[in-house]
């Protein structure tokens, strides 16, 4: 945890955005595996970690804003809880350390929140991502949980975004460390990598990094040498010499801040002149992000920026054609680069995207595309100081894509299909970083930047 006051200055805050009302926050209970006593590995819901900080099961908090009171509703710790889980702190002394002095048994909060409902008061809540949660809440209010989501307050929702958006000095450490974990993780898969493995005995390692380091993955290992299907999660191949490996990995230290790196490699140590050509035209994208990235210039055009570079260097290799302002204009550059440049990070790895991406990336100024690729971009709006970020562009030769586009003539203009055919053996790269928005500009985050150029990765799987 951190000290009390950050929690109590924060739901100071948040009281400040609200004139009357009760706002409503709902943690996660555990999560059972294939029967109710054996759960998977516990995980507090972020937006109630951030306010109120107590990384414990079955909990819900309420903020009074007429009464200018607040509740945590969690049950004790009983004697059987005591016999299997070892003595642990008492529910009061968990409230008293992020300054809550009003803890009640849960049952209570159905009480407190249908004398809410009978009197006709606001009650705000957030969307809910957890069916039980779901359905705790249409107990609560009276409303059949398939409405539920109809009812979630959009001033909540805002208010949340607002605050969470921008880090403070507690919270960059914590990022900053699970990007130290990152480092392991990726670098341990460039000594290990070698012609012959499996994909899993990788995976295995560095999910192993995350544990061994009191923490744990921030999402599910992608690592596999079909580079081009953007989130695979299938580790059953064996690395074969002439392959790329791509790994999209991040740990979730045990304060719960989250990292997300990409690194793609190839298997045998050395690059082809064919994955070197592709490889360093992203590595390009990716370093101008660093240099383009700086509060007050909107995520979004900066990736259009990016999508002219890839652009460009495809034109140059023969791959793309024509005049790179107007293709990527036309969406042509989105065959090769399907998906956004990056997305913000924190509590969660794709943070606070439960309260929907619009709501977190996007605003009254910048609304997202409806065209393809570009309608992908989880985070276009305008960046400001101590945002964090990824910076993740990619070059991708997706097959079934390719053959669309080719079968229904779609940008031919600026598509070369016999070149395109000479690199699809690459399958794909991506290059992916943390980013925090300083100042006048942006700083990687972590000790040491993960081996990123040709040179450096080759040397390092020298080792």
């Amino acid at each position: 945890m951190f000290d009390t006051k950050v929690y109590v200055e924060r739901r100071n805050r948040l009281r400040k955005m609200f004139r009357t009302g009760l706002l409503l926050f709902t943690g996660n209970g555990e999560s059972p595996m294939n029967y109710p006593s054996n759960a998977y590995k516990f995980r507090q819901d972020s937006t109630f970690l951030y306010y109120w900080g107590i990384n414990y099961p079955d909990c819900a908090a309420v903020m009074d804003i007429d009464k200018d009171t607040e509740y945590l509703y969690v049950n004790d710790v009983d004697i059987d809880d005591i016999i299997w889980m070892g003595p642990q702190e008492s529910v009061k002394e968990k409230g008293a350390r992020v300054g809550v002095h009003s803890v009640c048994p849960l049952k209570d909060l159905f009480t407190s929140i249908n004398n809410a409902v009978r009197l006709g008061r606001k009650i705000h809540f957030l969307p809910q991502y957890r069916q039980d949660n779901t359905e705790m809440l249409s107990t609560l209010l009276g409303i059949k949980s398939k409405h539920i989501k109809n009812y979630v307050s959009q001033k909540f929702i805002k208010a949340v975004v607002d605050m969470r958006s921008v880090k403070d000095e507690y919270e960059i450490e914590e990022i900053e460390k699970a990007c130290n974990i990152g480092y392991k993780m990726h670098t341990t898969v460039m000594k290990m990598c070698k012609p012959g493995l499996m994909e899993y005995e990788l995976a295995g390692a560095i999910e192993g990094i995350t544990i061994a380091n009191s923490g744990y993955i921030s999402f599910p290992v992608i690592l596999s040498q079909n580079v081009h299907i953007l989130h695979n999660h299938d580790h059953s191949q064996k690395l074969a010499a002439n392959r790329m490996l791509i790994t999209d990995a991040g740990a979730e230290n045990e304060m719960n801040y989250c990292s997300d790196f990409t690194r793609t490699i190839p298997v045998s140590g050395k690059f082809t002149q064919k994955q070197k050509d592709i490889y360093n035209i992203v590595l390009e994208a990716n370093n101008k992000t660093i240099e383009l990235a700086k509060p007050d210039v909107s995520y979004k055009s900066i990736h259009l920026e990016i999508a002219k570079i890839i652009t460009h260097g495809l034109c140059n290799l023969g791959i793309m054609r024509g005049n790179v302002d107007e293709a990527v204009e036309n969406g042509a550059h989105a065959l090769f680069l399907p998906h956004g440049l990056g997305h913000m990070m924190g509590l969660d790895v794709h943070d606070m995207e439960n309260l929907g991406e619009n709501y977190v990336g996007y605003d009254d100024e910048i609304i997202r595309s409806d065209q393809f690729g570009t309608s992908s971009l989880r985070m276009g709006r305008r960046l400001q100081k101590n945002f964090v970020i990824t910076d993740e562009p990619g070059i991708y030769f997706i097959p079934e894509l390719i053959a669309k586009w080719k079968s229904e003539k779609i940008n031919m203009e600026f598509i070369n299909y016999d070149k395109v055919n000479e690199y699809m053996d690459v399958s794909g790269v991506r290059i992916e970083d943390d980013l925090l928005i300083t100042e006048n500009g942006c700083r990687l985050l972590g000790k040491k930047r993960i081996p990123v150029t040709v040179e450096e990765i080759e040397e390092i799987m020298k080792k």
